[in-house]
């Protein structure tokens, strides 16, 4: 306990006295003071513990990417990328499909070069927020030349293309990409998928505008359009479906095709390997394409994850985006390939059309 008394002072009569002091603070007051410093010293504690065990995880995520990226790595030495047909390329991206010959090419033949996010090449601001969630950085019509034939466009309530809170432009300046590619062609047939953004509202009449912007190239929901090819569709060249989050679903016989026919197995993970095997897995439980009647779609891609410091999209997607070629060959080694039909990527190149086309070339000549 403190002593808040003062020392004793002589009187003039020899008798000495104590004058009590004012007390700088009570006793009360002490001990909380002791108790804030014991909680200020225990949340220190807790503090560098937070702080160590969160260096420990990071230190075990770059230990398991690194790891998981010489798994590929190693997969890929021991077995390389060969697989039926592997050495074909297209004379020329943009007609591909005409370059193969539309009268042979069924549409359930085809290996679908796809894009993910596709319309982000603009997204959010330059060097600021658009390294976070662009996944390509060419515009729609550059896509669909270079020879991407599957389109993944993420929308909101007014219209505008979306990657989770970051905005791009309308979906107008799509359609005019699509338009002006599908002008320029005759026999290039395009897979374009629209949906509303998780965590956004559907824009409203959306159907109706898809109609009215591309009617006269729409490939009506039927069934039978998975065995006919490409010259008993003409002159229609667009799959185009619509995925709502509320609104009704289009119908069989509709000009827009409904989300049960445009199916993936999303892994949300930056891990390359584990990416990599459940695409296989998943994969591997779907039916072959000569008797499926939806497109299923596995995506080359890894994500970045918040709790890891690396969230921009490129060096994150760029653990798995080499590994095309060595998907397609797993797949003819494990016995799927058979099952294999949307292959989507980010930041698509010639490398990964080429592969695509390659596998289609192969199952159109009878040599997969």
């Amino acid at each position: 306990m403190i002593n808040y008394d003062s020392p004793p002072i002589i009187q003039s009569n020899g008798r000495p006295t104590k004058i009590k002091l004012a007390p700088i603070y009570s006793q009360k007051e002490a001990e909380e003071e002791e108790e804030e410093e014991d909680r200020i010293r225990s949340a220190s504690s807790f503090f560098i513990l937070e702080m160590g065990s969160h260096v420990s995880k990071q230190v075990e995520r770059r230990k398991a990417i690194s790891t998981e990226k010489k798994t590929l790595c190693d997969l890929h030495q021991n077995c390389g990328e060969e697989f039926p047909g592997c050495d074909y390329k297209p004379s020329d991206r943009k007609n591909w499909m005409a370059g193969i010959n539309p009268e042979k090419v069924h549409i359930n033949k085809i290996v679908w070069p796809g894009t993910h996010d596709s319309a982000t090449n603009k997204i959010g601001f330059p060097a600021i927020t658009r390294p976070f969630a662009q996944c390509q950085s060419l515009s729609i019509y550059q896509q669909l030349v270079k020879g991407t034939r599957v389109l993944d466009i993420r929308i909101q309530e007014d219209r505008r293309v979306c990657h989770g809170i970051l905005l791009t432009y309308s979906i107008d300046v799509v359609i005019n990409d699509v338009k002006k590619f599908l002008s320029e062609t005759q026999s290039e047939i395009i897979i374009l998928e629209i949906r509303t953004e998780f965590g956004h509202e559907d824009p409203p009449d959306f159907d109706k505008y898809l109609v009215d912007q591309l009617g006269e190239f729409l490939i009506h929901q039927d069934e039978h359009v998975f065995n006919k090819t490409i010259a008993e569709l003409l002159p229609r060249r667009v799959i185009c479906v619509w995925k709502p989050r509320k609104s009704p679903q289009a119908k069989a016989g509709s000009p827009l095709w409904n989300a049960g026919h445009l199916k993936d197995n999303w892994i949300d993970t930056d891990l390359p390997s584990t990416k990599f095997e459940s695409n296989l897995k998943y994969l591997s439980e779907q039916p072959p394409v000569s008797t499926r009647k939806f497109f299923y779609r596995v995506e080359n891609t890894v994500t970045p994850q918040a709790d890891n410091p690396v969230l921009c999209v490129k060096p994150v997607t760029g653990r798995i985006h080499g590994f095309a070629r060595l998907f397609i060959t797993q797949c003819f080694s494990k016995g799927v390939a058979d099952r294999l039909q949307i292959i989507s990527t980010d930041f698509i190149d010639e490398d990964f059309v080429d592969a695509c086309v390659a596998a289609t070339y192969a199952r159109v000549e009878g040599k997969a």
